[in-house]
């Protein structure tokens, strides 16, 4: 233990430390410098200070200070607990580690060393001075191993005597739950801290001793992380795949029949030849299939009726709101966790003052809480009728692995506050997903939906002679149709589909068939249907499908996964375009040699088991120094290789042909943290810049000049013309090289399906103007 000796005028080793406190009761160490004997002493509890009493303050304490993260759940909490009661925001962390060097001393059992930032000192002094002064303290962050932290480092940043302190929970800001928290407070949960301690610990000795070998070797300005780079992994190896397939080409028949007497059709799909699934590969294979089916009789030979039900989905959790506001309401995972914070801390909806909307969205748990699910039921029988409401309540079983019990799912603190009461009072955005979590919830604890279910099975083959060399071929044609015999929650929500698990059978559900239809009735076939496809290549990852590869896989939890998806985003190792997630250069690179030197960080078994080993030191099951030297034995030793052996592939930045405008010298090509840009090589005497611009192959009908890609200042891409300011062409749609057939005017893609001009608003299909290759 050192301290600053005013006669060597340096740091000097304590000599014989002595745990004290000083007048005001904070404690210190004294004793003496070893090389001249000067008294030294130091602020600072240390471990000697365990057990010890500090003495009696003369200065009477009275009141109550409650500290939350936010100046908004502030607002709230002090609505509630009304006078007697002083409420301030600790406005997020205020202790983290040391930017400037690595802070985790790996020798002294990987300790922590921790600051207050300079942005959180006035906070702190002001909280330091009402601690001082308060009877009780109560710590009311959020519900999680963060909100834990978070208060443990409240009590060491502003010296809060232990007894005093008191840590409350709640799930929810609403003026039951945060009685019921208060009247039973509790102490700091270690096991919870740790937790997070390890979490950050693990990413700081990651990220600082990979970061630095990638600037040496690579390039400046590349950094990796521990669980980002997991995903990154996921987003390259499936742009990998999409660059390697090769499509494959496959044929369906299709036949539209009309009953015998009838004039309804209905569309049936070939799905056995002579009880075999049919191999279609080729057109040359269909074509004789066709002549023979068209000489064929079709009679009913199975009519099959039931009956289906299908059960609501369980209320969100994190994940699961995440994924539907992505598809829902095109949300990205950052904005969908902002707007359900502001309603978690609270809204004013004509109620008198704040007051939370919806429960902690932080959450891997489906559990509900017994008094809201009686409200809920209560609002279905009265609204809708005892007809939706199921005899016992749904039970949703937690899928997460190391879902908490103790918290609930993401749901309205009371369903009685129905979105279209509140709806005045929300911003658009907000109110769409209160909307959103309100029905899922509501729906929830709804009666299944009931579909009347038909299929229908159509044989098919010849009745006269058969040409000579030719074979007698039975055709097995199946047609599906549902429809709604009970809505049941239907009346209220419906999951949005996985864009990207879409199937031809959803199609073929939909098949409107005749009610008259019987076994033995006999088929007029109308048309036969030939249609050619090709395989399709996996779909690239959007921030929902992200999502939930990375639940799926154990990799992250409720409090990452939003901070993952804008970490590879802000670092320009992935773009967002159209909802999908695409790899930079940059990512791809980081991605490669991350694989080869340090395959067990992207390894997503390894990862996991990282993630298991976190949850069991938040339920007291592991202890986090012991996990930490597991992880960072052979980890050290991988960093020591990859130092050695990682060869230098640094280059100089590339020029571009062309000079700097403002001192002549070569432009040059660089990388910052958004990707490419354009620099002058004078750099740093000369510091003009210049956008990188991605050219689309289209020019500007304004001035022949090239379109271009652009970003906004909050990244979303637009297209405009090259020669901007001169020119100030601008679409947010993509434009196409071919122009409109109509009047040669500039197209642009209007939909999945279709293009439109800008000049005649005429629209036409994309198959049609889009050239196959592309």
């Amino acid at each position: 233990m050192e301290a600053y000796c005013m006669k060597c005028r340096t740091k000097r080793e304590i000599q014989d430390p002595q745990p004290s406190f000083n007048a005001a009761g904070a404690p210190v160490t004294r004793g003496t410098c070893g090389v001249c004997g000067t008294a030294l002493y130091r602020i600072g509890k240390m471990p000697a200070h365990e057990g010890l009493t500090p003495p009696e303050k003369n200065a009477s304490r009275s009141g109550k200070l409650v500290i939350v993260e936010s100046p908004a759940k502030a607002r709230t909490v002090g609505r509630f607990l009304g006078k007697g009661y002083t409420v301030r925001a600790s406005v997020g962390h205020v202790r983290d580690l040391l930017r400037s060097q690595l802070s985790v001393d790996v020798e002294n059992d990987f300790a922590p060393k921790y600051r207050v930032p300079n942005e959180k000192k006035a906070v702190v002094k002001e909280l330091k001075q009402l601690a001082k002064g308060a009877a009780e303290i109560y710590l009311a962050t959020d519900p999680d191993r963060e909100g834990e932290a978070i208060a443990w480092h409240l009590i060491e940043a502003a010296t809060i005597e232990h007894k005093l302190a008191h840590r409350v929970v709640f799930h929810e800001i609403t003026e039951g739950a945060i009685n019921e928290a208060f009247f039973h407070p509790r102490a700091i949960n270690m096991n919870l801290v740790n937790a997070q301690q390890a979490r950050r610990v693990l990413d700081r000795l990651v990220g600082y001793s990979i970061s630095p070998i990638l600037w040496e070797k690579v390039r400046s300005r590349l950094s990796a992380g521990r669980v980002q780079s997991v995903a990154l992994r996921l987003i390259v190896e499936r742009e990998r795949e999409i660059d390697a397939f090769v499509p494959v080409e496959y044929w369906s028949i299709g036949a539209e029949l009309r009953p015998q007497g009838e004039k309804q059709t209905f569309i049936t799909k070939l799905v056995k030849i002579d009880d075999k699934d049919p191999e279609l590969g080729s057109e040359e294979i269909v074509k004789p299939i066709l002549v023979d089916m068209e000489q064929a009789d079709y009679v009913v030979t199975r009519v099959k009726r039931g009956e289906r039900r299908r059960k609501p989905s369980a209320p969100f959790i994190t994940s699961t709101l995440q994924q539907e506001a992505s598809r829902k309401l095109g949300f990205t995972a950052k904005r969908t966790m902002g707007l359900a914070q502001g309603l978690y801390e609270g809204q004013d909806v004509g109620e008198g003052g704040t007051t939370g909307l919806i429960t902690y969205m932080r959450t891997d748990s489906t559990n509900i809480a017994e008094a809201a699910r009686s409200e809920a039921r209560g609002y279905i029988a009265q609204r809708y009728g005892r007809d939706f409401l199921p005899e016992k309540p749904p039970e949703y079983t937690k899928k997460v692995a190391g879902a908490q019990e103790a918290h609930e799912a993401i749901r309205p603190t009371s369903v009685l506050r129905d979105p279209e009461k509140v709806k005045p009072f929300l911003e658009p955005a907000m109110f769409k997903l209160y909307r959103l979590i309100w029905q899922r919830f509501v729906a929830s604890q709804m009666e299944a939906a009931v579909y009347d279910t038909l299929s229908v099975d159509v044989t098919g083959k010849r009745s006269g002679s058969v040409p000579s060399g030719g074979e007698a071929h039975i055709y097995t044609l199946r047609a599906a149709g549902s429809s709604v015999k009970f809505p049941g929650f239907l009346v209220v929500y419906e999951e949005a589909k996985d864009e990207d698990k879409k199937t031809e059978e959803e199609d073929e559900m939909n098949v409107r068939i005749p009610a008259s239809i019987a076994e033995g009735q006999k088929q007029d076939l109308v048309r036969l249907i030939p249609e050619q496809h090709f395989t399709q290549p996996p779909p690239r990852f959007s921030e929902a499908s992200l999502v939930q590869a990375l639940e799926e896989n154990g990799i992250g939890r409720p409090s990452t996964y939003a901070p993952i998806l804008s970490t590879i985003q802000a670092r320009g190792y992935v773009i967002r375009q159209d909802k999908r997630l695409f790899p930079t250069e940059t990512g791809i690179l980081v991605n490669d040699l991350m694989m080869q030197y340090f395959p067990e960080i992207v390894d997503l078994g390894f990862t996991a088991r990282m993630e298991e080993d976190l949850d069991k030191i938040a339920e007291g099951r592991a202890k986090w120094v012991k996990v930490m030297q597991a992880f960072y034995t052979p980890f050290e030793a991988k960093v020591k290789i990859a130092q050695a052996e990682m060869p230098v592939i640094k280059t100089g930045p590339e020029p571009i042909g062309r000079a700097c405008p403002d001192c002549g010298k070569e432009l040059v090509i660089r990388y910052g943290r958004y990707g490419k840009f354009i620099s002058c090589g004078g750099f740093p005497e000369c510091r003009h810049t210049e956008p990188w611009l991605e050219k689309i192959g289209v020019s500007c009908l304004k001035d022949d000049g090239d379109i271009v890609e652009r970003k906004t200042r909050k990244g979303r891409i637009f297209y405009g013309c090259a020669n901007y300011p001169n020119c100030d062409f601008t679409s947010w749609k993509r434009p196409l090289p071919k122009p409109c057939p109509a009047c040669q005017g500039m197209l642009v893609i209007a939909n999945k399906r279709e293009a439109q001009c800008l000049n005649c608003q005429e629209s036409f299909l994309l198959e049609d103007v889009v050239p196959e290759n592309a």
